[in-house]
């Protein structure tokens, strides 16, 4: 290629011309690496603009989230606290409006026992109907309240439907026997783990409502064991629910199925639904429009007793005539309406007290058979202080019973601690006659 002394003018030009061509090609290829490389550091610098952009873009929105995050944790624990303090206010108030209601109604009791005409029994009858039907929206509305919150505590335990099943007849009896239909509740002996309070709730708003709608035939309660599981069954004969209502049966205030409703607010299955949801119990209903209901909770086996437990109930127990009771209560309504129950109705020697000095005072010589003493005594007192002074100058556990409109987890595990049992407000007189003859058998 290169040049030499004996090429030919010709040769030499044709030499010289490959060479600049190559020179030419190579300097082309230069500038169209220099041209590349060129866009490409354009490129990145754009690139890098547009990183920068994008990344103060993001910044921003990362500063707006937490500032909307913490307008929301803001927001959520304003919520809470209302929350918290509407707890509060409905455990105030309920003790305040279920003293007098729960006085009411023992007095209405004692006034069916005297000798009334048509019309006052008339008249007895219907306020008895309008005060149960206060009591149950009041407990309605605190049951919800207490499963709505995030607080809530159970206390689990083993359960004996067999004494859950006993209660429920002497409780649901003569609603059932107003409307002329059969209650029956199948013998068991099933042990199951729940909350006790809880699961009664539960089984007293299906047993109440299968009674509301059921017009003829009757109630049948009853356990059927699956494994280690068992089913707490509510069958009825009543008017059923179509596949149509079948979602919306457990929201509030519903009452479906025939015009005007069935008594009540509606709000018992809204219960069932939430308490089971918290305690774990799945619940599931089968219904056949004019041909009944049955629900039924799963419920976790605690095991079962070899022997079925003698049966009890209200007028079947001991007698209590004679025996004595020391009633601790600061409300005079009701103070004087638990001695008329006590008195009057079960025959019992009564003491009756307004603070746990005056108890002190009224013990005598012989400590009593059994203390019932209310839990919000005054000065800030509770019940449990009262039984624990008179158990003091006893000198031995004397029976006792807290009654209370307090539906508090800590109230509770106070008072199974000594061993003492709760009656809660509004006090139905055959529940303490009950849990009268049950401890002093």
């Amino acid at each position: 290629m290169f040049l030499r002394d004996d090429d030919s003018p010709a040769r030499r030009v044709e030499k010289l011309t490959r060479i600049a061509d190559v020179l030419v090609e190579r300097i082309d290829r230069l500038e169209e690496s220099r041209g590349s490389a060129w866009s490409m550091f354009q490129a990145a610098v754009a690139l890098e603009q547009e990183v920068q952009v994008r990344t103060r873009e993001l910044e921003q929105a990362l500063a707006d989230l937490s500032e909307r995050n913490r307008e929301l944790a803001v927001a959520r624990a304003s919520a809470e606290e209302a929350n918290r303090s509407k707890t509060r206010f409905l455990r105030a108030a309920s003790h305040d409006l279920l003293q007098p209601l729960s006085a009411a109604k023992l007095f209405l009791s004692a006034l069916k026992d005297t000798e009334l005409d048509e019309l006052q029994r008339e008249l007895t009858g219907r306020l008895t109907g309008a005060f149960e039907s206060v009591e149950e929206l009041m407990h309605a509305v605190l049951d919800i309240s207490r499963l709505d919150s995030q607080r809530i505590e159970f206390q689990r335990k083993p359960v004996d439907l067999g004494d859950l099943f006993r209660r429920l007849a002497v409780e649901y009896a003569p609603m059932a026997e107003a409307k002329g239909l059969r209650l029956s509740f199948a013998p068991t002996t099933v042990l199951v783990e729940s909350d006790p309070t809880f699961l009664r709730r539960i089984a007293q708003n299906l047993v109440s409502n299968a009674i509301k709608y059921t017009d003829r035939g009757g109630v049948l309660v009853g356990v059927r064991q699956r494994g280690e599981r068992a089913w707490l069954e509510i069958y009825d004969t009543g008017i059923g629910i179509a596949a149509a209502d079948r979602a919306r049966i457990f929201d509030e205030f519903q009452r479906i199925g025939r015009e005007g409703g069935a008594p009540g607010m509606g709000l018992g299955l809204s219960i069932v639904r939430r308490a089971c949801a918290k305690l774990g119990h799945s619940i599931a209903m089968d219904s056949e429009p004019g041909r009944g209901t049955v629900f039924r909770v799963n419920l976790p086996l605690a095991g079962a007793r070899d022997e079925p437990a003698r049966p009890e109930s209200a007028c079947g127990g001991p007698s209590l005539r004679g025996r004595v009771a020391v009633v601790v209560e600061n409300d005079d309504a009701m103070r004087r309406a638990l001695q008329l129950l006590l008195q009057d109705g079960l025959g019992m020697a009564v003491r009756v007290a307004g603070g746990i000095a005056e108890a002190l005072a009224q013990m005598g010589d012989e400590p009593p058979d059994v203390v019932i003493a209310d839990y919000n005594l005054d000065n800030g007192d509770t019940g449990l202080q009262a039984i624990a002074a008179l158990r003091a100058q006893a000198g031995r556990a004397v029976p006792a019973i807290v009654v209370s409109a307090r539906r508090a987890p800590e109230l509770g595990l106070a008072c199974q601690k000594i061993g003492v049992p709760v009656l809660e407000k509004p006090v139905a007189p055959q529940d303490m006659q009950a849990m009268l003859q049950r401890m002093l058998a």
